[in-house]
């Protein structure tokens, strides 16, 4: 009768079983920190009077957020960071290697049924690889690299069952988005959302990934997923053999909610809360002085590609800043040719970063000013000025938006793409 994050946290506490409400003392299967929290969590490990890492393997620095270095005070930082690393042994994944959220299931690092913790609230993302994954404060993140385990109070467990296939143009963020409209920001807080159905099971790695992050967003603690074939078979790629985790029949949910994919249309998140959701339709024709495809929502091959063929042979009205979520996916772009159709369409292609999307560079907006972006946040000031404003899409709608220089539905592009 166990959900899935019943099942992992069962199995990393040295259990039988758990219930919803339990306490309990959890294995940490890897740890890791960026450069907008890692230095707290040194600082705390210095604090407590202990800097040694409990096993150098499954402790990771980034440096993503800000990055490459905008000022003398972030260089401070990735020098600490530095220093830090190479003092313990440690793994730091240096400016332009990529987001952290993207880079750590790339390199092997996340495996199903282990638990990820990590200084940053989107740790849901990797979910999508059937692990217990979640975002801890810094203080947190440095007990986790001293000991190698933490306390969790065992979340309940909502199911969202989603079912049929989604129409042209739309993208698992219209998912997401449709239901953080239902069950608004802050409706499962704590909760570990488990998405299941006939749509899930057909979609990519990239497009679970971009559901599993955004979970936080409606204040879940994490978003296991049952593994499909293709994520499997991704995974044997990186991590070698492994055991995959899976909720049972008979597994009790404290509330569950359906979905027909093939019903979605394209969708935003309208300035300034993540779940004042609206269709296009509503929004349709506002004007927009920048667009933003990137970020570890939706900056990976699958978002890069739907981007690059709306755009392809056209030239954007707006600017349009495109970012891959890490060096790998940049190459592989680069290999399909999908970097030089986004320069020839007039758009700005960045190397890997977080950078306009948490406001750090890279693309800052200024007063009054209206971007629509793939990321996942768009409360006041979070890419720059305070009375700017910010719509989130998925990367068909936002690409659409860059052509004609205002909020457009993506689907007019796609029936001789």
């Amino acid at each position: 009768m166990s959900t899935l994050v019943e099942k992992i946290l069962a199995k990393s506490s040295g259990k039988n079983s758990v219930s919803a409400g339990e306490f309990v003392l959890a294995d940490v299967d890897v740890v890791f920190a960026h450069d907008g929290t890692a230095l707290l969590a040194i600082e705390s490990m210095q604090e407590i009077g202990i800097e040694k890492v409990f096993d150098k393997d499954k402790v990771v620095f980034f440096i993503d957020h800000a990055s490459p270095s905008p000022s003398p005070q972030i260089s401070n930082i990735h020098s600490a960071m530095r220093k830090f690393a190479k003092k313990h042994g440690i793994r730091l994944y240096d400016a332009g290697s990529g987001i952290c959220h993207q880079v750590l299931p790339e390199e092997g690092y996340v495996k199903p049924g282990s638990v990820v913790v990590g200084a940053d609230s989107h740790t849901v993302t990797h979910g999508a690889f059937n692990a217990f994954a979640t975002g801890v404060g810094s203080t947190d993140a440095a007990i986790a690299m001293i000991t190698g385990k933490l306390w969790f109070m065992v979340p309940e467990s909502v199911k969202i069952v989603v079912e049929g296939e989604f129409k042209d143009m739309i993208m698992s963020k219209d998912l997401v988005l449709h239901v953080l409209g239902e069950v608004k920001a802050d409706g499962l807080t704590y909760k570990s959302v488990e998405y299941h159905g006939s749509c899930i099971d057909g979609l990519s790695v990239d497009s679970r990934m971009t559901i599993a992050n955004m979970a936080v967003e409606m204040g879940a603690k994490c978003c296991p997923m049952e593994l499909n074939s293709v994520t499997e078979e991704w995974l044997k790629e990186r991590v070698g053999d492994f055991k995959p985790v899976k909720a049972d029949k008979d597994a009790k949910y404290t509330d569950e909610l359906y979905v027909d994919a093939s019903k979605l249309e394209p969708l935003v998140a309208a300035p300034s809360n993540v779940d004042n959701v609206k269709s296009v339709r509503e929004v349709e024709g506002t004007e927009v002085d920048q667009v933003f495809i990137g970020s570890c929502t939706n900056g990976r091959l699958e978002d890069i590609e739907i981007a690059s063929r709306i755009l392809d042979g056209k030239n954007v009205k707006t600017r349009c800043i495109v970012i891959p979520a890490s060096r790998k996916v940049y190459y592989e772009a680069l290999n399909k040719g999908l970097i030089d159709k986004l320069v020839r369409a007039g758009c700005i292609v960045g190397f890997p970063t977080c950078g306009p999307c948490i406001g750090a560079h890279m693309g800052l907006l200024g007063d009054g000013e209206v971007a629509i972006s793939t990321s996942n946040r768009n409360f006041i000031g979070r890419m720059g000025s305070s009375s700017s404003k910010i719509y989130l899409s998925s990367p068909a709608t936002a690409a659409a938006s860059a052509l004609e220089g205002k909020i457009v539905d993506p689907r007019k592009y796609g029936e001789n793409l």
